[in-house]
């Protein structure tokens, strides 16, 4: 099994990224395990509460749970993922099966900031954007997916988003194996990713 990190700020084309691994590899060989199911349960935390709190920082993630099951997975045990309402901002009561797979991509903003996390991985990747292009991504996205008004996501931004971007996940960077400038544009550096990954899934057919 093969693990993959893959970080960098909100907004920066993270799962255009995933996605273009998934396309370059056999249909179903890639498990996705998003850093963003594995919020901490704070359902008995009022929502007025729950909407103030901080979900940028480390300290939001249950890692004991995301490297528990990482490892399940790497022992070739099914299990049962997590789901997460970014509207209500709990943790849900359904789960996802995700099965072994020859690839399993840990995606999300801070996921190079854990250094259990980080040594379960065999490749490392940070995706690197402009901050004014992942703003409008981050706006485009909370508006339509997460029910929020662009005034909500600009003080979202200004008050959490760009000073935790700084404080843990740019620092993350020097982690990285490979660092995606242009984000998920990139389409060089992805292509480079993607044959790498695939020479190390299939090393007799690596020509290096």
């Amino acid at each position: 099994m093969l693990v993959i990190g893959i970080a960098g700020g909100t907004g920066s084309g993270k799962s255009t990224v995933v996605r273009k691994i998934i396309e370059s590899l056999p249909q179903d060989e890639v498990a996705v395990m998003p850093q963003d199911s594995y919020y901490k349960d704070n359902r008995h935390i009022p929502l007025e509460e729950r909407l103030k709190m901080n979900y940028d920082e480390p300290a939001s993630i249950e890692w004991t749970l995301l490297t528990k099951q990482l490892g399940e997975l790497k022992e070739g045990r099914t299990v049962n993922m997590p789901t997460y309402d970014f509207i209500t901002c709990s943790r849900m009561k359904e789960t996802v099966t995700v099965n072994p797979k020859e690839v399993v991509v840990v995606e999300g903003i801070l996921v190079l900031t854990d250094k259990s996390l980080r040594d379960m991985m065999d490749v490392k990747v940070f995706v690197d954007a402009d901050a004014d292009e992942r703003l409008i991504r981050v706006i485009y996205r909370d508006c339509i997916e997460r029910g929020r008004t662009p005034q909500m996501v600009i003080d979202r931004y200004i008050e959490t988003l760009k000073p935790m971007h700084e404080l843990y996940i740019e620092p993350s960077k020097r982690y990285a194996d490979l660092i995606v400038p242009q984000g998920g544009h990139n389409k060089v550096a992805i292509k480079l990713l993607t044959d790498y990954i695939r020479s190390l899934l299939n090393p007799a057919s690596c020509n290096c």
